[in-house]
């Protein structure tokens, strides 16, 4: 196996699957833990694949899907953690493995499954008479990992072993490893230095107080990892040399007592099969699919709670276990134990020793030498993780370094509640900052992502078809939509499209049904715009191109045009469509209206490009400091575009008697162009509660008119009474953007994402 390792592709020896389960706690304003029931706007914990609970209604559990890479796993778990973070209220998410303060009586809500959940609860009554309740709060990150398939069918080539004994062999030996080696991840990941007062009874070690609240030995790394922290009340060894073995010492566990389930098996690595995870009978008939790392404390510096480039160490660090030979030193486990009780306790003593084959090693040369052997064989295989080393060996080299050591320092300075709870705020506003965001889909148009956001939220299966194009399907259970650009749904035919692309068979079909539309005609050129400029040119005046979108190629008059100023529209709304349509300028203020299904999910007055002057800044300088606001960007992927200085805005600005360089007055509002679309950096401003039913009605009116089911319908009000009802529809726009109405520049968020699902997905 190890001359075929050896001669695999990078593309190959780095391949795998990988998924993280990550627990938490919801605490209050203050820091303690909250005692509330697992939030409705989270979904329901029995059935929700990605957000659930674990031991305690208060403790979260984040489960990502299986990804190909590390860094889509990692982006999910953020995504994950962004959603919980916005939808638990006023309560926060606890950074830190060992628990918050908690509560004097002792109340710690078990998770409540309900009826179809009575197993679980048994289950949790049994842990909760075992160990206490406080010790079933400690959270932590499991790192899931298995083997490309393709990778275990090159090794297998040529090996007169059945494949399933082959590949179960080779997960045994990455778990005896692992264990062998579990401690120099509780060096190095290691965030548990220390305890909150309320827990401090639980650990038989003698602690003293760092600070009020602070309670440790000292030199503690990981107290999560020692025998005060999530352990059996004896060490137990299982046989890890064939799938049996394991199988039948868990039984015999089981049989005298030890444990009662194979989840109560607390090991650092877990055996999975995708059956039926620890099953011991599903395991025995599938054999071996996946590894389940478990001894990974919280990082309480990352919202994630584990950082990326610690995630890619893992990943090499099982590589190098697997296909590097492994020792025959026979009391292996129990020396594994007791490295990782001294690494825990007292890692950061600097006397601090293991042992290795049975013989004393400093802490230090035996990380050192490790490490050594783990960059070599990164460097033998070529296979890409040089750029994690210089942290790793710093950490080695210098204790103070060390997650664990930073966090005594900090919690020692300033509390173990006051830091975390500052933390926990600084996570939740980095959450809000992203709220409009799925992490690892920045590339994609923003709409789509309020879709997909809103479906990972309710636990449904997204799969990104073809990114370029922004084409999704959605899995509903056994059901599935297809979506493209958020909008474009199996809800809306083809016709409906076609009507509303072409805006004189818009007009038509609206006017037909009764539905106000403004006066117009179609130029096909120059000498169709002279004959037409009599009935128009003492009008107020638009030019638009036939069958664009996003307010491309128009102008608009509101005070008329010369007839040059009308040709000069003409020629400009011409290079986007064949056709160009004149029309009469409706008064009013423009609204968008965003119809879904039979009701209206939004309204927004879009207001034009705009700045404001400061009595110093020249128009040019205040559009690069409005483009700055994390808010804009480009491309559709921020909830508002930035303004470009373009020939309309010049010329826009000229009739103003002003030029970019001009300085505006303090206070004094500039607009930049004339049409208000937020494609080209207007504002958008929340109407919804503010317009009269009756013009809601209207819109529902116009879109279900050409046969619409998703539709964004433009129209000028005058009044926002329905003592004047007056109005004109200028447009119908088939693929509306979502993002504007779910993120507006003022007023109240809309839940657009989630309605649209339940239009997708209604019985």
């Amino acid at each position: 196996m190890q001359k075929q390792f050896n001669q695999l592709p990078h593309r190959l020896l780095t391949s795998g699957t990988f998924a993280i389960e990550r627990e938490m706690l919801r605490v209050t304003s203050d820091g303690a833990l909250a005692v509330t029931k697992h939030p409705e706007a989270l979904g329901h914990k029995a059935t929700h694949p990605y957000i659930t609970t674990d031991f305690s209604e208060s403790q979260v559990e984040l489960v990502t899907p299986t990804f190909p890479t590390i860094e889509a796993t990692h982006d999910f778990l953020e995504t994950l953690y962004d959603i919980t973070a916005l939808n638990i209220g006023d309560e926060r998410l606890w950074p830190q493995s060992m628990p918050c303060a908690l509560p004097e009586d002792g109340t710690i809500p078990l998770a409540d499954f309900g009826v179809s959940g009575l197993e679980a609860s048994r289950y949790r009554q049994h842990l909760l008479q075992k160990y206490g309740a406080k010790k079933q709060l400690i959270s932590g990150i499991h790192f899931n990992f298995s083997f490309d398939d393709e990778l275990l069918s090159t090794l297998h080539e040529g090996s007169p072993e059945q494949f399933r004994h082959f590949k179960d062999q080779i997960y045994l030996k990455l778990v005896r490893q692992y264990l062998r080696m579990r401690w120099l991840i509780v060096y190095l990941l290691g965030a548990t230095p220390a305890v909150h007062t309320s827990y401090e009874e639980e650990c038989v070690n003698h602690m003293q107080a760092l600070r009020e609240d602070v309670f440790s030995n000292k030199i503690a790394l990981s107290y999560r990892n020692s025998d005060c922290g999530y352990t059996n009340v004896a060490p137990l060894y299982p046989n890890y040399m064939t799938l049996s073995a394991y199988a039948d010492d868990v039984r015999r566990f089981i049989a005298k007592g030890d444990i009662t389930h194979p989840n109560e098996l607390y090991s650092p690595i877990r055996l999975k099969t995708s059956r039926g995870g620890n099953d011991l009978d599903k395991l025995e008939a599938d054999g071996i699919d996946y590894i389940e790392i478990r001894n990974i404390d919280l990082n309480p510096f990352e919202k994630t709670g584990i950082a990326r480039s610690d995630l890619r160490f893992l990943h090499l660090f099982l590589l190098y276990l697997t296909f590097t030979e492994e020792t025959t030193y026979p009391d292996w486990q129990a020396e594994a134990y007791n490295n990782q009780q001294r690494v825990a306790k007292e890692g950061m003593s600097p006397t601090s020793t293991l042992t290795r084959n049975g013989d004393d090693v400093q802490l230090h040369t035996y990380a050192t030498e490790l490490l050594d052997a783990i960059d070599a064989f990164d460097t033998h295989y070529d296979l890409g993780f040089k750029d994690i080393f210089p942290a790793l060996r710093e950490k080695i080299d210098h204790v103070n370094m060390t997650y664990a050591s930073r966090l005594k320092m900090i919690m020692t300075e300033t509390g173990y509640n006051a830091w975390s709870l500052a933390q926990a705020e600084h996570f939740y506003e980095d959450a809000y900052a992203n709220r409009f965001r799925i992490h690892g889909y920045s590339d994609l148009e923003l709409s789509t992502q309020v879709l997909m956001k809103s479906a990972i939220k309710r636990g449904y299966r997204v799969d990104v078809i073809d990114r370029s194009d922004q084409f999704i399907r959605i899995h509903n259970g056994k059901r599935y939509e297809y979506v493209k650009q958020a909008t474009k749904t199996s809800k809306d035919n083809y016709v409906s499209v076609l009507m509303m692309e072409n805006k004189t068979v818009t007009k038509y079909v609206l006017a037909e049904h009764g539905i106000r539309v403004p006066e117009g005609v179609e130029l096909h050129n120059e000498s169709d715009l002279s004959q037409a400029w009599n009935q128009f040119s003492k009008k107020p005046i638009v030019l638009k191109p036939k069958s664009t979108n996003f307010g491309v190629g128009i102008h608009i008059f509101k005070d008329g045009a010369t007839y040059e100023e009308a040709l000069s529209a003409f020629q400009y709304a011409k290079t986007f469509d064949d056709v160009v349509l004149l029309e009469t300028f409706l008064p009013g203020k423009e609204y968008r209206f965003l119809v879904i299904g039979d009701e209206v999910a939004g309204i927004l007055h879009r207001v034009p490009a705009n700045v404001t002057g400061d009595g110093v800044s020249t128009i040019h300088q205040l559009v690069s400091t409005k483009n700055k606001d994390p808010l804009r960007g480009k491309g559709y992927k921020t909830p508002l575009e930035k303004i470009e200085i373009d020939d309309i805005v010049i010329s826009f600005l000229y009739a103003q008697g002003k030029t970019p360089d001009s300085i505006p007055a303090v206070g004094e509002r500039v607009f930049l162009r004339e049409n208000s679309n937020i494609s080209t950096g207007g504002d958008s401003i929340d109407y919804t509660d503010q317009i009269p039913d009756v013009y809601k009605r209207i819109a529902v009116d116009a879109a279900q008119s050409v046969g619409a089911t998703i539709c964004g319908v433009d129209m000028m009000l005058p009044f926002l009474d329905d003592g004047h009802i007056e109005y004109g529809i200028i447009e119908l726009n088939f693929n509306p953007a979502i993002h504007i109405h779910a993120f507006p520049y003022e007023g109240k968020e809309r839940p657009i994402g989630d309605l649209i699902l339940n239009l997708l997905f209604r019985n």
